[in-house]
């Protein structure tokens, strides 16, 4: 199955008042999904909402040559929308307002797919999947750099991206370690790991899979060394959406056992699940 294959999303560019919910905590206002698929309750009849952070490559980021928001967690929320029998909206957004539940539970989507990691403190605001994705935080240095993990950063300066669980492990590493590290952060991952090719920061870390692709396509850089951190990435819908939650995960299970799983690894990252 080719990449173009699998793109079934449209970009909505600008998030309308009529997304917002109204107050005492009900549901978003929503129809039920069209077609044949099952009966789920979505913020726009029609639509599967899926919110996501740009840019994130390869899971989310702008296509430069046709403008489509296109990636791996695209793909997923598109299997996810064929089988409710709805088309794809695709929400940009913040990464906070998705840990924190607040894009779901005011109804501006009904489902977020954008690389989050699964921790106790965030599923104590939204519902998570089951996970999609196994990561791995690694750091990532120009070619010639000899790291073989954080204490060759030691007084140096390191790159992390805000509100990660990358920087929350930089944080703890520095905490056990008199402050050893140099903390750089940067907003978005595009800026993070442009610093190290700029000579901004000596290394940065953050997750594994956008790291490798990105010394794939600037071999003046690569990943020295991986952190099994034992991180997984999840699906999440507002707390309560039991329905969503279900087909999702049926969508999942579906993935894996007919390969499309595989596949999207292949396609989007060039290796197999276990490769990684």
């Amino acid at each position: 199955m080719s990449r173009s294959s699998f793109r079934r999303a449209f970009v909505l560019l600008a998030v309308p008042a009529l997304f917002v919910a109204g107050c005492g905590g009900e549901p978003p206002a929503g129809g039920s999904a069209a077609g044949e698929g099952p009966q789920v309750e979505l913020v726009r009849p029609g639509t599967l909402s899926t919110c996501v952070r740009l840019p994130f490559e390869p899971f989310e980021f702008r296509d430069p040559d046709s403008g489509e928001i296109v990636g791996f967690d695209i793909d997923l929320g598109g299997f996810i929308a064929e089988e409710l029998g709805v088309e794809q909206e695709v929400v940009e957004t913040s990464f906070d307002r998705i840990t924190s539940g607040a894009d779901l539970d005011e109804g501006v989507c009904d489902i977020a797919i954008s690389g989050v990691t699964i921790t106790e403190e965030r599923a104590r605001d939204v519902d998570f999947g089951d996970p999609y994705f196994n990561s791995s935080q690694a750091l990532l240095a120009g070619v010639h750099e000899e790291i073989t993990g954080m204490a060759d950063l030691h007084g140096r300066r390191l790159g992390v991206k805000e509100g990660t669980t990358g920087e929350a492990y930089a944080v703890d590493y520095n905490e056990r370690n008199d402050s050893a590290v140099e903390l750089v952060r940067f907003p978005d991952q595009t800026e993070l790991t442009s610093a190290v090719r700029s000579g901004r920061v000596d290394a940065v870390l953050s997750d594994n899979g956008p790291l490798y692709g990105f010394a794939r396509v600037y071999r003046d850089t690569s990943v020295k060394v991986q952190i099994d951190t034992g991180e997984q990435y999840g699906f999440a819908v507002r707390r309560g959406n039991n329905a969503l939650l279900d087909v999702a995960n049926e969508v999942l299970a579906a993935m894996r056992a007919d390969g499309r799983h595989v596949e999207l690894h292949r396609d989007w990252l060039g290796v197999t699940p276990n490769q990684l």
